[in-house]
């Protein structure tokens, strides 16, 4: 084997918005009071930076760089064929001292447009913790005219804008698909390990009491004119969520569980181990497995892995299939399968 499964050290760094801890206590790494992300696997980098952003090997080399010199070995010949090099998802953990502003992700056609990249942001949620009753916003309630959300940008009026969106009650264990266009916030506490398109594009439609002028850095250099192009303005029912979100009932439990809804197959996966019962296979493929409860052993064509909560396995497609042991609760978080459908925009 050319390369084998690692653990990661804990990524975390500063951001605009309160949080941290829980990252910190999970991870047993820095925590907060300003690093409420931890960018996991990751071979992006932040909007704007050369290296922040990008997942560190033990041995000190980059993730990114160990792909591109030797892509089959991580990603396999499918995938190669079919993505090229780029792993196709980012995975992180947020941990949310304060509520999110009220923004939002472009969709491909958009950043292929505007900013000349192959990728938008969609995104998806599982819950890791919450207080009792947390709410997300997710899309505008009833359909926003174009002009009225450009007006209320300007204003500066963040309650209208918090107001306009359809909420949904989330609990720990419960999973969320966001499509990209959709503005959204998540209420302070809660904390959730994201899966993305592999970028770093936000576009702010408000941002009272946060640390960020959203004036000048809330539009990718866009300017607001545009940027606000690539908001889904049409109105979300209750129904349109239902269909995005994946009850934890559905997750929870001995065996392997897809964490989400099948709308989340073209863009990426995420699978939900419980080891209690039975070891577990999985096929191979690269995937980043996060422990988030218990402790037990990751076996592939390598040998042996110990895993516990808190860490990070990276697991090669080299590796072959693996089997997880003992009694271990985590999430393998993948790219797209190399013959998922085409991604709707």
């Amino acid at each position: 084997m050319t390369v084998s499964p690692v653990l990661l050290p804990v990524n975390q760094f500063d951001h605009f918005y309160r949080g941290g801890d829980r990252i910190g206590m999970l991870r047993h790494g820095p925590g907060g009071p300003n690093r409420p992300e931890e960018w996991i696997g990751s071979t992006t980098t932040r909007f704007g930076e050369e290296l922040q952003g990008l997942s560190v090997l033990p041995d000190g080399g980059l993730l990114r760089d160990a792909i591109i010199a030797d892509p089959q070995a991580w990603l396999g010949a499918a995938h190669v064929a079919r993505y090229g090099t780029d792993v196709e998802v980012l995975v992180k953990f947020l941990d949310l001292g304060q509520r999110l502003p009220v923004h939002l992700h472009p969709n491909r056609e958009f950043a292929r447009t505007h900013l000349g990249l192959a990728h938008g942001k969609t995104e998806a949620w599982y819950v890791v913790d919450a207080p009792p009753a947390a709410t997300v916003g997710v899309g505008f309630a009833e359909t926003m005219p174009f002009a009225r959300m450009a007006e209320l940008v300007a204003a500066h009026d963040s309650t209208a804008l918090l107001d306009s969106l359809r909420t949904r009650e989330v609990r720990p264990g419960d999973a969320m698909l966001v499509p990209a266009g959709l503005p959204h916030t998540v209420q302070e506490g809660v904390f959730v390990l994201e899966l993305q398109e592999p970028t770093d594009l936000s576009i702010l439609l408000e941002w009272q009491d946060f640390a960020v002028d959203g004036d000048k850095d809330g539009h990718l250099n866009l300017g607001f004119e545009t940027a606000l192009q690539a908001v889904d303005t049409a109105g979300v029912s209750d129904s349109d969520l239902d269909r995005l979100v994946v009850r934890r009932e559905d997750i929870e439990g001995a065996g392997l569980h897809s964490v989400l809804p099948p709308a989340a197959d073209a863009y990426f996966r995420a699978q939900h181990l419980d080891t209690r019962s039975a070891p577990v296979t999985v096929d191979a493929g690269f995937a980043v497995i996060v422990a988030l409860d218990g402790a037990g052993t990751i076996t592939a064509d390598d040998g042996v892995h110990p895993l516990a909560k808190g860490d990070v396995l990276l697991m090669p497609y080299e590796a072959g299939a693996w089997v997880a042991d003992g009694a271990l609760t985590c999430v393998a978080c993948r790219p797209p399968a190399p013959d998922a459908p085409e991604a709707a925009r």
